[in-house]
């Protein structure tokens, strides 16, 4: 088992004095079949309305933590800490599954019968929409009877070979239609475009957002601040679950994936967003540092 030390910081500067805000994070990270979390905390500068007690706290309705926090007086900056360790397993050993038409099948609706929970993220969302572009793009992948598992790897193969990883090539709100046309983004778009094409084949994907442990090259030290905040896509399989694969990396997601929430898209799940009078335009600096605390047999 590996245990990782995380540190999430989100930095404001506003161009102008914020005179009332109101804030929604999604900071706490939570536990899962291989991931235990511990010692989690969260600090934000200047204290907002009520201190401590004034961050609520609660669950979405996937399931994930959230908290919302108000500012009434007026700040010039806006600092958001988010700090954890998560003891991290392996993934379980998965097998090829059920052919992926079965599975599409089994996720079709039928009046009076007994849905799988996993049918909602069988539809399109506002980053990851069905579309015909989306199986034009996935090609012959998705061949009759080929295992599901064997055709889910084999998409994100495809991804990550024909997509290039370019920070400045989109934002937030780049959508998984606007990505598949510029054949180029970040993890975010990555991971919106592979659910789009499993979506549109009639299949369940769901956005995982989360942090890597990234390795520095030989001889280096680890840079504080030099990891991000990730995403990639968890396909559910009805015998083996919710298989999580990687296609900004071409890996299955392992111990060194750390998760945070999940949801349709980025738009369930993004880290924090608000609503702020005042402020003028601001971007956020954002540095994420995942360090090893140990390994243990």
């Amino acid at each position: 088992m590996a245990t990782l030390q995380v540190q999430h910081e989100t930095h404001y500067a506003y161009g102008a004095p914020v005179l009332l805000a109101h804030h929604l994070a999604h900071l706490r990270p939570r536990d899962t079949a291989r991931q235990s979390v511990r010692d989690w905390r969260l600090q934000v500068l200047p204290a907002p309305d009520g201190g401590e007690t004034g961050i609520d706290a609660g669950l979405d309705v996937f399931g994930n933590w959230r908290h919302t926090f108000s500012h009434a007086a007026v700040h010039e900056q806006l600092q958001v800490v988010s700090s954890f360790v998560a003891d991290m397993g392996p993934p379980a050993p998965v097998g090829p599954g059920l052919p992926w038409e079965q599975v599409a099948a089994a996720l079709r609706y039928r009046a009076g019968a007994v849905m799988p929970e996993a049918c909602e993220f069988a539809l399109g969302s506002p980053f990851a929409p069905r579309a015909p572009a989306f199986a034009e793009f996935a090609g012959e992948l998705f061949a009759p009877n080929r295992p599901l598992i064997d055709a889910a790897r084999a998409l994100m193969h495809k991804v990550h070979g024909e997509f290039a990883y370019q920070s400045a090539a989109t934002d937030v709100a780049t959508d998984a239609l606007v990505a598949l046309g510029l054949r180029r983004g970040v993890c975010q778009d990555f991971a919106h475009v592979m659910i789009a094409v499993l979506r549109t084949l009639g299949l369940a994907a769901r956005y995982v957002s989360g942090y890597l442990l990234t390795q520095p090259p030989p001889g280096q030290p680890r840079l504080v601040g030099a990891d991000a905040s990730h995403a990639w896509v968890a396909v559910w399989c009805p015998r083996e679950g919710w298989v999580d694969l990687d296609p900004t990396n071409n890996v299955v997601a392992g111990a060194d994936h750390v998760t945070l929430a999940w949801g349709r898209d980025y738009a369930d799940v993004a880290p924090l967003r608000g609503v702020i009078r005042g402020g003028s335009t601001a971007r956020p600096t954002v540095a994420v540092t995942v360090s090893p605390l140990g390994v243990q047999d």
